[in-house]
């Protein structure tokens, strides 16, 4: 049981980045899919998330109006998608699997982690 995450890097203010995440080892159908993030110094804190019942979603205020979650449930893969990226979305990104149909945004409740991948905002 694998939970890939991929997609970060270096990117100016004002740009965009898709993070993937790729499960190996089990299907993300029955799963709720999180992302969550961890700046420098900083606790780690939700980010958005999507239902696997009826594919509703959710986002942090830091992040609604510019990043979008979305799942591809025949790649096993959850996205996010994140436009007018600021220098304080810098972090390192999660994403997140918890076996049910809602849509948590406690970090707790998830089963299956992903190893984060570091996204960089600067100029």
């Amino acid at each position: 049981v694998q939970l890939q995450a991929s997609g970060g890097g270096l990117v100016q203010p004002g740009g965009s980045l898709r993070l993937s995440c790729a499960a190996s080892g089990f299907t993300l159908d029955y799963y709720a899919m999180g992302w969550f993030r961890q700046a420098p110094g900083k606790e780690r804190e939700w980010v958005s998330c999507i239902s696997s019942s009826d594919g509703s979603t959710d986002y942090a205020d830091s992040v609604k109006g510019r990043f979008t979650i979305s799942r591809d449930n025949a790649k096993n893969t959850v996205y996010l998608q994140m436009n007018s990226l600021k220098l304080e979305d810098t972090a390192v990104y999660y994403c997140a699997a918890d076996y049910s149909s809602g849509c948590p945004r406690i970090e707790l409740v998830y089963d299956y982690w992903g190893q984060g991948t570091q996204v960089t905002v600067s100029s």
